[in-house]
């Protein structure tokens, strides 16, 4: 039996490629390489390649965003991992950026200590490397890729795996195994602010959740500060590398809001989204001002950013781009061990689905395309070993049938960005909660909006991108991670008494 794979990002795909040349089914939802977070990256991946650069101090400089709930493990692992990943991407064919001397041209990202940050076509690194491995994977004849293909349920009997439902276009399938590898990205489009595409709302969370697997650090979400805030939805990103070129934030007023800040504009995305965030809550406008910096060299520099700039009828040359805050990265998903292997036999996960504990409470910039690489690579040959088990046959089981709630999907959004933002409370948490539970047992958006809103309520302290107004102050021990299954989320609601919601909390 073949294994399976879920999801075709960077993680995704990097684990097919390790797996060649023994054979492997490839789950894409939409056409390869679209419509993916990974695509969609402006940023690099960071590795300590440089000259004035070691992997000691990527790792401290991890560690440090995480706010103290990295797993050291896991961190070491993936960091160690970056030389090789550029070399290995290299060999794929991606061109990386270079200096006339063929040296790699390295940027400086936020609360990075050195320059580091490795991209290729400027701000198009996601969709440069990403053309590169597809095109390799639509060349390995061990890959069968089904596109437009969407899995539905994760059947496991006797605590291990035993295959896939899937549609594609409307068609219920059904594919026996016993590996499956989810790499479906992230859930930052379950809020009605985000970068993320539509289809990023935690389909392999609900997976996961749904066939008893745990899940950990739910409650870090990462709001990117600088979004365009343009009228679009997803909103166009305004890659921090501006910032680490020596763009500046203002409001309307020209006040440069970051400047008492130790690090400035460079300070972790959590303090800077904050900032942002309460600037905006006083009623001020903010903006990214490149002027001075960048000035005509903005497009040359980032042609993607001026593109979609010059779309919405912004010129960054003679203007500042208006910017706001938006989900943009989940730090939690489904607890793996730094194989990707999961609490369920014959699960893994990898890249933003997956948790490992790299990012702590707060994703270092450019970590997260390391991160896809490094552990895909890693799941992939780890399955390897396992999958060459076998399984007793038995008779197909019969799908579960869930109604679809399609219509509640933007309010759902609208209550995650009011309730579970950028700043929380117990009251707001509480109202999610209430919110979602009805629906989490047909719709997934609900299952995964409930799960991460619980996890928020339950974190009675402010950490990283965690931030309570009820409970500000970061406690000096960090608690332990929480871990949740389907089971204990809904025995939490349980508790709360909010399994039998009133009118009022059923409604925005």
């Amino acid at each position: 039996m073949k294994p399976v794979i879920i999801g075709a990002g960077l993680a995704g795909v990097s684990a097919a490629l390790a797996m060649a040349p023994r054979p492997v089914i490839l789950l894409s939802p939409r056409t390869l390489g679209t419509e993916c977070s990974s695509a969609w990256a402006q940023g690099g991946i960071a590795a300590a390649v440089g000259a004035d650069d070691a992997v000691d101090l990527h790792i401290k400089d991890t560690l440090s965003a995480g706010a103290g709930v990295c797993h050291a493990t896991s961190v070491t692992h993936t960091i160690q991992a970056g030389a090789s990943v550029i070399e290995r991407l290299t060999q794929y064919g991606v061109a990386f950026d270079r200096d006339t001397a063929g040296q790699l041209r390295l940027g400086l990202e936020a609360a990075h200590s050195r320059k580091r940050i490795v991209h290729a076509g400027g701000d198009r690194s996601g969709a440069v490397v990403m053309a590169a491995l597809v095109a390799r994977v639509l060349a390995t004849p061990s890959i069968e890729v089904m596109q437009e293909t969407v899995a539905t349920e994760i059947v496991v009997r006797d605590g291990a795996v035993q295959g896939v439902f899937f549609k594609h276009h409307g068609v219920t399938g059904y594919v026996p195994t016993h590996a499956v590898l989810l790499a479906t990205g992230g859930a930052s489009a379950l809020w009605q602010h985000t970068t993320n595409p539509h289809g990023s709302w935690g389909s392999g969370l609900a997976l996961a959740a749904r066939a008893g697997a745990e899940l950990a650090d739910l409650e870090y979400v990462q709001f990117h500060p600088t979004a365009m805030d343009v009228g679009r939805d997803p909103m166009p990103l305004a890659s921090e590398a501006l910032r680490g070129e020596g763009c500046t934030l203002i409001n309307e007023a020209g006040e440069r809001f970051m400047a008492s800040y130790a690090q400035g504009e460079l300070e972790p995305r959590d303090i800077v989204a904050r900032a942002i965030w309460q600037q905006r809550q006083a009623g001020h406008k903010t903006y990214l001002d490149a002027r001075q910096a960048l000035g005509s060299r903005f497009a040359q520099r980032f042609p993607a950013i001026y593109a979609l700039c010059q779309a919405a009828g912004i010129d960054p040359v003679a203007q500042p781009i208006p910017v706001a805050t938006a989900a943009h990265y989940h730090m939690g998903g489904v607890r793996a061990d730094t194989d990707g292997r999961t609490s369920i036999a014959g699960l893994w996960a990898c890249g933003e689905v997956a948790c490992t504990g790299l990012h702590g409470a707060n994703r270092l910039a450019s970590n997260s395309l390391l991160e896809a690489a490094a552990c895909g690579h890693r799941a992939g040959e780890d399955i390897l070993g396992y999958a060459t088990q076998s399984l007793p046959r038995r008779r197909m089981p019969k799908p579960t049938v869930r109604t679809s709630v399609s219509d509640r999907i933007q309010d759902m959004r609208a209550v995650m960005t009011r309730d579970v933002g950028v700043v929380r409370d117990a009251s707001g948490l509480a109202r999610a909660i209430g919110f979602m539970h009805p629906h989490s047992h047909v719709s997934g958006h609900a299952l995964v909006g409930m799960m991460v809103a619980v996890a928020a309520h339950n974190r009675q302290e402010s950490r990283g991108a965690h931030a309570r107004t009820d409970f500000a102050q970061t406690l000096p021990q960090p608690p332990a991670q929480q871990i949740w299954t389907l089971d204990s989320t809904n025995d939490y609601v349980q508790n709360l008494g909010l399994h039998r919601p009133s009118r009022h909390m059923r409604s925005l």
